[in-house]
């Protein structure tokens, strides 16, 4: 019965991902020929308006099919109308689809840090193009230190988003880990956290210093499963264990509205510092809700 689950949810996701790539792709064909920014940006509201609604049909059949275990707490005041930065931890794909029951269309139509091999993910990989994602390269520090040029390439892409982000509220999602947790992972890098990987601040501090006051806040997301080792595959089949998702609303203080912070040594430190504390919170919080150990 769980295969029969899963492969039927795999089908509904797959049906609904055909649907709207018709629309999707005339769309993002109509981008590449009108002229003029202005034109563009109407074109890029109707691909929002797409993929909104690919979202919402997908969480209107696995809440009805799947039925998940899902306890979720997030801030009252949350608009489709403001612009926030989406910070979580991340464990599993299933991730990404609580994040959308959490907070589909309470706040704008958001844009995920990915990496840059999902481009080739059939449709849904020219969703992310045409949508304007960012794609990461994702350079080690040794290519960097031969080239580097290279560590530019991201950072194009963050300015990129955040300059479309003046014109439109957006929400901005960044798994800071940089990669899904594994208890391999942790150990490899010797993280000090005990249900997390290290943090990466780079992204958090660079959108910050691009959009400014803009943002009307951080939202930081804490997910556990009760399952150590969560897939998505066992989400579609139904059988995933109690998953919570908490979500708090962070005021941004000053200093980290800085122009070009991501250059600059000093405050290299303090975000690091800061986003470090935020991690171990992070961990105390998981504590209790699952073991990896």
């Amino acid at each position: 019965m769980p295969i029969l689950k899963g492969l039927v949810s795999a089908l509904l996701l797959t049906l609904n991902t055909l649907f709207w790539g018709v629309p999707l792709i005339l769309l993002t064909l109509l981008k590449l020929i009108v002229p003029g920014q202005r034109l563009k940006q109407k074109v890029l509201l109707g691909l929002n308006a797409v993929a909104l609604n690919w979202i919402g049909f997908n969480l209107w059949w696995m809440r009805r099919w799947l039925k998940p275990d899902v306890s979720i707490t997030v801030p009252e005041q949350l608009s489709p109308h403001q612009w926030w930065l989406v910070i979580s931890n991340h464990r599993s794909w299933t991730d990404i689809f609580m994040l959308f029951m959490a907070l589909h269309r309470r706040i704008p139509m958001p844009r995920f840090f990915l990496k840059r091999q999902l481009i080739w993910i059939p449709i849904v990989g020219l969703a992310f193009w045409a949508l304007e994602f960012p794609f990461m390269r994702r350079f080690s520090r040794e290519q960097i230190a031969k080239n580097p040029k290279l560590a530019t390439i991201d950072r194009t892409s963050t300015e990129r988003m955040c300059q479309q982000a003046r014109n439109t509220p957006i929400a901005i999602f960044n798994f800071v880990e940089g990669t899904r947790f594994s208890v391999a992972k942790r150990d490899a890098q010797q993280s000090p956290y005990r249900h997390l990987l290290r943090p990466k601040a780079g992204g958090v501090a660079q959108v910050l210093s691009l959009l400014g006051s803009q943002l009307d806040g951080i939202l930081d997301v804490t997910i556990s499963y009760t399952n150590p080792s969560p897939t998505f595959w066992g989400f579609l089949c139904g059988n995933e264990a109690p998953i919570t998702l908490h979500a708090r609303q962070l005021d941004i203080p000053q200093w980290m509205y800085a122009p070009n912070n991501h250059d600059e040594k000093q405050h290299k430190e303090r975000f690091h510092t800061w986003i470090n504390s935020l991690w171990r919170e992070k961990d105390g919080l998981l504590d209790g809700k699952t073991d990896h150990d």
